[in-house]
């Protein structure tokens, strides 16, 4: 019995040597973005979490926000591969993916590889392509390969996509359909900078600002914290919380006062996702198990675009992050 006893303590101490660890390195990304970055501490986070948990991310605010910069920052601090696609109305899938050329030497036709072909994406603006060029990005998340020609490339690994988009009411854009939404993990709504942040970006006007950030996360790196998440626990009442949740967006089962507002509530992926994010959080904060303020925090990011607001809900102006608000009220907390 004693003997078990000392296993388990020494279990508990690797894994707390390896969360310290794993957060030395999150805190020295975080410090590197911060150099470009002033503020939107939310956005990094999220993204981070987002790379920790293995999944995409969205990022929806209007121009000026610094979406592109966090993101091109982000991909500095790593020791990966970047492209950035601007999409407008005018691209085609193959300027993603990449398509055939003749080559006369040989007389044979090559793939030539597009952009697509790099760890991280930057996908500028994805609601400004038509739906065609949408659907190629978002196979090749899914997928995680492309087909160019008759021939199918495996994409490099790691492999995340980061889009940005602008509001669905400004004009000119194209929104993304419900289901290619879900293939996001997170969607992070970025918001404007306080006061003082602005007033921080506001003295660098005019000064000549291009600092060098240095590559403080590497591919071994990713696996090793994304090993140590895994190692974080998750107790049963926790998973029951997070289905809950997931569930009661739904219109079957015990019917709730907010349904009204809801057209469509959340798929099982849903679920999926809270539990892997919620875990990431729960290193964040240095714990070896998930608790339920963890996945109230992640909750607004993985359901806000997966629960369609009803026509109900738009009269009243209530958005998706708004309904998210009253799922987290309703549901008992364990």
């Amino acid at each position: 019995m004693n003997e078990q006893n000392s296993k388990s303590k020494d279990v508990t101490r690797d894994i707390d040597r390896a969360i310290r660890r794993a957060n030395d390195r999150i805190e020295r990304c975080r410090d590197e973005i911060g150099k470009a970055v002033i503020g939107q501490k939310e956005m990094i986070d999220g993204m981070l979490t987002g790379i920790l948990a293995g999944g995409h991310i969205l990022l929806e605010g209007v121009p000026g926000l610094a979406k592109t910069l966090a993101i091109r920052s982000l991909a500095q601090v790593l020791d990966a591969s970047f492209s950035r696609i601007q999409f407008t109305p005018d691209l085609l899938p193959a300027d993603l993916v990449g398509t055939m050329i003749y080559r006369q030497q040989t007389g044979e036709f090559v793939a030539r590889k597009g952009p697509v072909f790099s760890n991280v994406i930057l996908a500028d603006e994805i609601n400004r392509a038509p739906a065609k060029v949408q659907s190629a990005l978002l196979e090749a998340m899914q997928e995680r390969q492309v087909t160019i020609g008759e021939t199918t490339f495996e994409l490099p690994n790691p492999f995340f996509v980061m889009a940005t988009q602008n509001p669905i009411e400004q004009e000119g854009t194209y929104p993304l359909p419900e289901a290619q939404l879900d293939r996001f993990i997170m969607k992070l709504a970025i918001t404007y900078p306080t006061a003082g942040e602005e007033l921080e970006i506001l003295r660098r006007v005019g000064v000549e600002f291009n600092p060098k950030l240095e590559k403080v996360l590497f591919g071994s790196d990713i696996q090793e914290i994304r090993g140590t998440v895994e190692q974080i626990s998750v107790d049963e009442r926790i998973e029951e919380y997070i289905v809950q949740l997931v569930t009661a967006s739904r219109k079957q089962g015990e019917r709730r006062s907010f349904h009204r507002y809801i057209e469509f509530g959340a798929s099982p992926r849903a679920s999926i996702y809270l539990y892997r994010c919620a875990k990431v959080h729960a290193l964040f904060e240095g714990r070896s198990h998930v608790l339920p303020d963890d996945v109230k925090a992640v909750a607004p990011g993985v359901l806000r675009h997966r629960i369609i607001p009803s026509y109900e809900a738009e009269a009243e102006q209530l958005s998706s992050t708004d309904l998210v608000d009253l799922l987290l009220s309703a549901v008992p907390v364990p």
